[in-house]
């Protein structure tokens, strides 16, 4: 599973401005990497790992602006084509699942 989370957060006034950064700091701490400005995805093993991460991501959502959660599977997400002006760049690798027992 794949979760991606798009936000729109205002930074017109320092405060803001601080408030959207502490959001994208606590989204790359969780494990979220960049996908595009304002879209982090991160892989979950599975459902209950996704539903972890959603439940954190909610507690760390600013008092305004918009922020959006999908969830995917591996097989959704992997028909993506992404492009980088005419060329089309690969699909990113799915991350290596652990397990331990």
């Amino acid at each position: 599973m794949w979760i991606f989370v798009f936000f729109d957060l205002p930074v017109t006034s320092k405060q803001q401005r601080k408030k959207a950064t502490t959001f994208r700091k606590n989204l790359e701490k969780d494990g979220f990497t960049m996908f595009q400005y304002s879209v982090y995805i991160r892989h979950c093993p599975s459902k209950e790992s996704m539903d972890v991460h959603v439940k954190r991501v909610k507690a760390f959502v600013p008092d305004s602006g918009m922020v959006s959660i999908l969830m995917v599977t591996g097989k959704q997400f992997g028909s993506i084509i992404n492009f980088y002006g005419k060329v089309e760049k690969e699909k990113p690798e799915t991350p290596q699942q652990l397990e331990f027992f």
